[in-house]
């Protein structure tokens, strides 16, 4: 059976902090960072890329297209 990494790439200056993408991530290896982006959000950030198996709920469920996955097959 094959083994799927992933890992997420976030546009931080479009993200708005829905936290749209944490609430869909089977995983839960995203959250809100501390940091806020120029417009003054909070944005996502990946807490586990080790954990991550690409399966792209995040990226579906974000409503603005900020979120980006990438998979490699091992």
């Amino acid at each position: 059976m094959a083994v799927f990494k992933g890992f997420i790439e976030v546009d931080t200056e479009r993200c708005k902090g829905c936290n749209l993408c944490a609430e869909a991530c089977p995983l839960h290896l995203i959250e809100l960072s501390q940091h806020v982006n120029r417009h003054g959000y909070n944005y996502a950030v990946q807490t586990d890329a080790e954990r991550c198996n690409g399966c792209s709920s995040c990226g579906i469920m974000c409503p603005d297209g900020c979120i980006t996955v990438y998979r490699i097959k091992e």
